[in-house]
C-alpha cells in the first residue's frame, strides 16, 4: 500500500512537471507572437479593447495579448493613384476625355485609418468632380494649353481636401487629354494650315536676306571698284607729276649747263635746228618755226648754193 501511494506521488510530480513545461511553452509562444517589429516606412495601428490605443512607429514592440490587436499596417511611402479617363465639357460645349494620375502620400496612420471608410474610391471621386469644376471654366483652346494650371488647381483642391482624412497629395497629372475625333481632324488641320504659313514666311524672311546680302554685296564691289578706279587715277596722276617734275628738272639742268659752259647764238640755233627735225618727224601738220631759224635757214640755203657752185668749177676746170 505504501509503495502504491509513493508511485501515485511521484505521478503526480511528473504530470505536474509536464503541465508546467507546457504552460511555460504556451506563454513563450504567446511572447513572441505578440512581439512586432515595425519596419520602414510603416506605422501599425493599435486597438485595446476596440478602441484605439497608438500608433507604432518603426522599431520593436509588444502589445498585450488578448487585449490589443493590429487593425491596420499603414505605409507612409507616396503612391501613385492612376484613375480611369473622365468624361468633362468645357465652357464652348466640347466634350472630351480626362484621366488623371495623382501622387499621394499618408501623413496621419490615425486619420487615414478612422478618417474615411475608402480613401482612395473617395479620392477618385473628388478629382473626378474638381476635373469638372476647372475644365468646366475653361474654353478648348485653354484647356490645350493650360495643363499646369489644371493640375496645379486640382492638387491645392485635393490637398485641402484630403487634409482630414490624413493624405498628402503631393502632385496632379493630366495624362490624356482626348477631344472629340472631329475636333482632333480640325486641329490638324489648323496645325497644317500653321505649319505652311510658317513655312512661307521663313521661306520670304530667307529669300529677302538673300536678297539684302546680294545688295549689300554689290554695293561693297561697287564701292570697292570706285576706290580701285579712284586709287589707279591718283597714282596715273602722281605719275605723270612725278614725269613732267623729271623732264622739268633734266631741262633745267640741260640750260644750267648750256648757260655754264657759255654757248652763243650760232650753237643755240644749231640745237634749235635739230630739235626742229625731231618736231618734224611727228603727226604735227603745222611747224612754227622762229625767226631767228628762219634767217639761219636761209643762211644754210645760200652755204649749200655756193658749195653746189664751187662743185660745177672744179668739174669744168678738169674738163
Amino acid at each position: 500500500m505504501g509503495i502504491f501511494i509513493a508511485s501515485m506521488s511521484q505521478s503526480a510530480n511528473f504530470g505536474g512537471y509536464i503541465a508546467l513545461i507546457i504552460t511555460l511553452a504556451v506563454l513563450i509562444l504567446i511572447l513572441i507572437r505578440n512581439i512586432r517589429i515595425v519596419p520602414q516606412a510603416t506605422n501599425f495601428i493599435i486597438e485595446r479593447l476596440g478602441a484605439y490605443h497608438a500608433t507604432w512607429p518603426v522599431g520593436i514592440h509588444i502589445k498585450i495579448p488578448f487585449l490589443d490587436r493590429v487593425v491596420k499596417v499603414v505605409s507612409l511611402k507616396e503612391k501613385v493613384a492612376d484613375f480611369q479617363p473622365q468624361a468633362v465639357i468645357t465652357k464652348d460645349n466640347v466634350t472630351m476625355q480626362i484621366d488623371t494620375v495623382l501622387f499621394y502620400q499618408i501623413v496621419d496612420p490615425k486619420l487615414y485609418a478612422y478618417g474615411i471608410e475608402n480613401p482612395i474610391m473617395a479620392i477618385e471621386n473628388l478629382s473626378a468632380t474638381t476635373l469638372r469644376n476647372i475644365i468646366g471654366d475653361l474654353e478648348l483652346d485653354q484647356t490645350l494649353t493650360s495643363r499646369d494650371l489644371i493640375n496645379t488647381r486640382m492638387r491645392v483642391i485635393l490637398d485641402e481636401a484630403t487634409d482630414p482624412w490624413g493624405i498628402k497629395v503631393n502632385r496632379v497629372e493630366l495624362k490624356n487629354i482626348i477631344p472629340p475625333k472631329e475636333i482632333q481632324i480640325a486641329m490638324e488641320r489648323q496645325m497644317k494650315a500653321e505649319r505652311e504659313k510658317r513655312e512661307n514666311i521663313l521661306r520670304s524672311e530667307g529669300e529677302k536676306e538673300a536678297a539684302i546680302r546680294v545688295a549689300e554685296g554689290e554695293k561693297r564691289a561697287a564701292i570697292l571698284r570706285a576706290e580701285a578706279k579712284r586709287e589707279s587715277q591718283i597714282r596715273e596722276a602722281e605719275g605723270q607729276a612725278e614725269a613732267i617734275l623729271k623732264v622739268q628738272e633734266a631741262t633745267a639742268r640741260g640750260l644750267q649747263m648750256i648757260k655754264d659752259v657759255g654757248a652763243d647764238k650760232s650753237l643755240i640755233a644749231i640745237k634749235s635746228l635739230e630739235t626742229l627735225a625731231q618736231v618734224s618727224n611727228g603727226r604735227a601738220t603745222k611747224i612754227i618755226i622762229p625767226s631767228e631759224l628762219q634767217s639761219l635757214a636761209g643762211l644754210a640755203v645760200s652755204l649749200k648754193e655756193v658749195m653746189n657752185t664751187d662743185d660745177i668749177k672744179d668739174q669744168t676746170e678738169v674738163m
